[in-house]
């Protein structure tokens, strides 16, 4: 799987290759631009479907929405999702399985994955080493993300990894201890 594949394609791709790996899905945290740049490159190179909660079902097509044209990149666009989430719940693809955790705030249609076995959650823009995503972008609601941090991420085993969007991998029990917006959890 392809978590968030960010801009670089023809990269991302060549690396793929090198390492002789077939990607069997995009897996979209949230559809910010500069976690969706790649996506229509590698969705066709590896023929692979694009999942992405149906609350961001407009943002890869919109640069409005998405956050492109608020920043000097230029419009960042994308074909439509291939699948959309609608609610938590399991998702396996092959011999993968994941849970679907709803993580809103940040945009409002994040969510995380969490692979239980590996103890490994992949947040996108909710939670980072230190800090959390900023809620200062259209659909950001800075109350609803520390709802999500705190009811569905926080709530994960203490051991578990934390894959942020950007930055440093960290431990939700390291998140729980050190993090400052989160005092009091």
């Amino acid at each position: 799987m392809v978590f968030d594949p960010g801009s670089e394609g023809e990269a991302l791709n060549t690396y793929l290759e090198e390492k002789s790996w077939k990607p069997l899905a995009i897996l979209l945290t949230h559809a910010h631009f500069d976690h969706i740049g790649a996506v229509d490159a590698v969705r066709d190179r590896w023929g692979i479907p694009v999942y992405l909660h149906k609350k961001e079902k407009e943002w890869l097509m919109n640069p409005s929405l998405n956050g492109s044209q608020f920043f000097q990149l230029g419009a960042i666009k994308a074909g439509p999702a291939d699948i959309l989430i609608k609610e938590e719940g399991k998702l396996k693809i092959s011999n993968f399985e994941l849970d679907i955790l709803f993580t809103p705030g940040h945009s409002p249609g994040s969510v995380s994955y969490y692979h239980a076995k590996e103890k490994l959650v992949f947040a996108g823009d909710a939670l980072f080493a230190g800090s959390i995503g900023r809620t200062d972008l259209p659909g950001g609601n800075h109350d609803q993300l520390i709802r999500s941090i705190h009811d569905k991420l926080l709530s994960l085993p203490e051991e578990t990894t934390v894959l942020s969007g950007h930055g440093m991998t960290t431990t939700i029990e390291k998140e729980m201890d050190s993090n400052p917006f989160l005092n009091g959890f």
